[in-house]
């Protein structure tokens, strides 16, 4: 049982090593121990500072990249439409330009038909009186030949001239 109950000398001695123990590890291992346990936890807090830094950036990046991109869908919208109002224009002032040389070009072939169509009327006419003086000339030579018959038609004519 003697094992089991410590003596006084036991104890002053074990107290004696274990404080100059305790002396030797603060002097040795404590400081440079709590030392490197304060740096990683200045490393840590200034590792999260950063992290935290780098998500409010990214945040920020993320907005400006949305906004970017609204303003960009926003202009690219305006740009489309005003080529499609551009588009609109140009057809309809080609669709009107059309319209007004197809109405010049058949105002144009109307006159020059028009134009022909009474050339064409006034040469009929002068070929049908050319030939109504050649018949007429042909007739008269073949019934004219007596005086009898000069006569005759002159006196036709002339009754005819009175009656009109």
């Amino acid at each position: 049982m003697d094992l089991l109950t410590p003596s006084i000398g036991n104890i002053f001695w074990t107290a004696i090593v274990f404080l100059f123990l305790v002396i030797l590890l603060r002097s040795f291992a404590w400081k440079p121990i709590l030392k490197a346990v304060n740096e990683r936890e200045v490393t840590i807090i200034d590792a999260l500072n950063q992290a935290k830094l780098a998500k409010q950036e990214m945040t920020q990046l993320k907005e400006d990249n949305e906004r970017i991109l609204r303003e960009a869908r926003a202009e690219r919208d305006g740009i489309l439409k005003e080529a499609r109002e551009l588009k609109d224009k140009i057809v309809n002032e080609a669709k009107d330009n059309a319209k007004v040389e197809g109405e010049k070009l058949i105002a144009a072939a109307r006159q020059s038909i028009q134009s022909e169509k009474s050339a064409a009327m006034a040469d009929i006419k002068n070929q049908i009186g050319s030939l109504s003086v050649l018949i007429a000339e042909n007739i008269l030579k073949e019934k004219l030949d007596d005086n009898g018959a000069q006569n005759a038609l002159v006196e036709n004519i002339l009754n005819k001239s009175n009656l009109n």
